[in-house]
């Protein structure tokens, strides 16, 4: 820290003009002494006393900003404290799991054992290591957990505590025989001479762990180096005192005694891992100061600067050290990566080997770790066998490494090895049980060459030509009595308009799309208006004449000869007009149905509004329920032609399609869907022609000789009972 500071002060780029200082304190790794120097640096500018105040965004402390401590747990335990006073602080977040009984394992159990079920980590064990070890109780809890781990079948262990905390379970490790493992840590204990001097260390199996991806610092060694060459033993400590006199040794209860360091003793901590991280922190307070403060290439402001300041620009901004960019993450850090390392072994003493790296995802370098086994290949550690293709793990009890195998369901699919459940295939893709993958689904819909759809189309085409054949033969007897009795030339567009409601099959087959849906109730609707249209004038007819007779001969006009094709020409107009609002108002949109059908997407066309849907259909029901009122109590006399029998059956044929046709209609989402709309047309259809049309064919091809005046008497014809009288 000294040195990044000592740089900064001699930069002209950063902070020109102005000079940083600082205070050094020691922590001995103990929240007691590391919270004695952060109440110091909390306290008011100028005195040693901190004010309690409901609002610090004002407050201006001794420091500015605080480095360190270096450990997790000191760390978690100064930053609740600096927060208060909004301090920024700069800590290291190491990758963590169980281990020593304290802030720093605790909370490293926490967070293991909440993404443990999530990212398939097997526990077999948990525990802790005492905080205190030299109670007696620390010796037997350690046994305990050596026990209890030889008792499973595990072969990795995850050590994540610190030197002395690891080294102790190191060490009844190997006096109590518990074989050689897999020990996975961080660089809280590998890096640690403490554990790696440990004796007969060797024995306890492959060591891995990840240490944070740093770089060298340029210059730092030479720096130490000169600073021990320069200063002689004797003469360092007094200037140290002397250089801060506002700091009492009473306040914080330590006091330099003696110092007794040589160049030789710190030597090989100058490459560890945690240099360059002070250093970039330094120069982080050091960018963000600078850009508080405004500073230009010319100098800075003389100004003050609250704390809680640098932390906007600490979080927003990056910076550059060494060439390097730095911005802070989410939590507040720089975070590099970090590389795996392994113990590697060379003649008695321990290298750190790197065997991989992980910066968002991990990277493993498998040719070069050498693990302890006698095939020097991955150890094995699970409960039970691995599962097969298409199968997950269901897990037995609370112990996550015994588990049953279990076939992936339908839609689903086995995504990793040995995972503990399986995942569900995109909406647009399903899969069969026990699947490792997913299927692009298949479109289902009414196809033209299906059986169904040539079945229908075939009865279409039939009941088409009917249609046709009909309005030939009465085109043919146009100016005969039944055909005029039937409504002449009405009849013949009734037969048309029939012969189009046949064809409009047809849309409901294929693939449908939005313009299709949109026709498809349109063209069936208007078709049955325009052969409902014809029968109104003749149903209206046959009611004038045998329910209002005196009235009659005033009215009949309004329904007969040409006026009854302007009442014919104004209901199709106005269904026409019910199509336009049924447009606007919601039409038959494409529905892609993905649960209905397992392996494949069904489209149909979805009824958007019903209020539409009923307007549409509405008016020819309440066409073919008026002709019905005006034809089913109609008495013939005997020796005539019945014309009002064949309306009644028509329009009571069409209600009895439409009310099964409604029902099923409204809750039917399968491939049967248009099948059931091209059914309804048909029968219809059918019915109509079969009650209305097809008797009078019969007359006019097999019985022409009661296609005669007499017997096909037009009701209108017929003098009033009164006025024979």
């Amino acid at each position: 820290m000294t040195f990044a500071i000592e740089q900064i002060n001699n930069s002209s780029s950063v902070l020109p003009g102005l000079r940083l200082g600082y205070e050094l304190h020691d922590s001995c790794s103990e929240p007691l002494v590391a919270l004695r120097p952060s109440l110091l640096f909390l306290a008011r500018r100028g005195s040693s006393g901190i004010a309690l105040l409901r609002n610090y965004s004002e407050y201006q402390p001794r420091v500015t900003a605080v480095i360190g401590p270096h450990s997790s747990d000191l760390c978690l335990l100064t930053a609740r404290l600096f927060s208060s006073f909004l301090i920024p602080q700069f800590g290291w977040n190491w990758i963590a799991t169980v281990a020593s009984d304290d802030e720093y394992g605790r909370g490293a159990q926490a967070l293991l054992l909440s993404m443990a079920s999530t990212n398939n980590i097997c526990i077999a064990f948990e525990g802790l290591i005492p905080k205190d070890l030299s109670e007696p109780s620390a010796t037997r809890q350690l046994e305990n957990t050596i026990k209890v781990i030889n008792g499973t079948n595990v072969n990795v262990i995850v050590l994540l505590a610190h030197g002395l905390a690891a080294q102790a379970l190191l060490e009844h490790s190997i006096m109590m025989g518990l074989g050689k493992k897999v020990w996975i840590g961080t660089e809280a204990w590998m890096v640690s001479d403490i554990a790696t001097t440990t004796p007969n260390i060797q024995s306890v199996g492959t060591v891995l762990g990840f240490v944070p991806r740093t770089g060298t610092v340029p210059g730092f060694q030479e720096y130490v180096a000169e600073l021990f060459g320069s200063v002689s033993q004797e003469g360092f400590c007094p200037p140290c005192r002397e250089l801060s006199p506002t700091t009492d040794a009473e306040e914080l209860g330590t006091q330099c005694q003696q110092c007794n360091v040589t160049l030789g003793d710190i030597w090989p901590l100058l490459e560890v891992t945690t240099v360059q991280p002070v250093h970039v922190a330094v120069y982080s307070v050091a960018h963000a100061l600078h850009r508080a403060l405004g500073c230009t290439s010319k100098g800075c402001p003389k100004t003050s600067v609250n704390s809680w300041q640098l932390l906007h620009f600490m979080n927003t901004l990056p910076f550059e050290v060494n060439g390097q960019r730095f911005r802070f993450d989410q939590s507040h850090g720089t975070n590099t990566g970090y590389k795996l390392i392994l113990w590697a072994w060379r003649d008695g003493t321990v290298t750190y080997l790197p065997v991989g790296d992980y910066d968002q995802s991990l990277y493993i370098r498998k040719s070069q770790i050498q693990f302890h086994t006698a095939d020097k290949k991955e150890p094995t550690s699970e409960c039970f066998r691995h599962c097969q293709p298409g199968q997950f793990r269901r897990i037995k009890g609370f112990n996550l490494c015994c588990y049953d195998c279990t076939d992936c369901s339908e839609n689903t699919f086995w995504s990793s090895t040995d995972s503990t459940g399986c995942s569900p295939c995109p909406r647009h893709q399903w899969a069969p049980a026990r699947s490792t993958r997913c299927h692009d689904r298949g479109e289902r819909f009414l196809f033209w060459d299906e059986p169904l759809a040539v079945a229908l189309l075939s009865l279409a085409g039939l009941t088409a030509a009917l249609s046709a054949a009909a309005a030939l033969l009465f085109l043919k007897h146009l100016r005969t009595p039944l055909v005029q009795l039937a409504g002449g030339a009405r009849s013949v567009s009734a037969l048309l308009w029939l012969l189009l409601q046949s064809l409009s099959c047809c849309l409901f087959v294929g693939r449908p799309g939005a313009a299709l849906c949109s026709l498809q109730q349109l063209s069936s609707a208007l078709c049955l208006n325009g052969c409902f249209s014809t029968l109104v004038p003749k149903a209206l007819e046959i009611a004038l004449l045998t329910g209002f007779p005196r009235r009659a001969p005033r009215l009949l006009r309004w329904v007969t000869r040409g006026r009854a094709w302007l009442l014919v020409a104004a209901s199709v107009l106005l269904q026409a007009l019910l199509c336009l609002c049924h447009l606007r108002l919601g039409p038959d949109d494409l529905v892609a149905d993905y649960e209905s059908l397992p392996s494949e997407v069904l489209l149909v066309c979805g009824t958007r509004s019903w209020a539409a849907f009923a307007l549409l259909h509405g008016y020819n029901s309440c066409l073919a329920f008026s002709c019905f009122l005006c034809t089913f109590m109609v008495q013939t006399p005997a020796g005539r032609y019945n014309v009002a029998r064949g309306i009644t059956f028509a329009t009571l044929i069409y209600f009895v399609v439409w009310i099964f046709f409604v029902v099923i209609f409204a809750t039917l989402r399968t491939v049967l869907r248009p099948v059931t709309q091209i059914c309804t047309i048909l029968a219809t259809t059918l019915g109509i022609l079969a009650s209305f049309f097809m008797p009078k064919c019969y007359i006019l091809v097999f019985r022409p000789d009661l296609n005669t005046g007499e017997y096909c008497q037009n009701p209108s014809e017929e003098q009033p009972e009164q006025d024979r009288q």
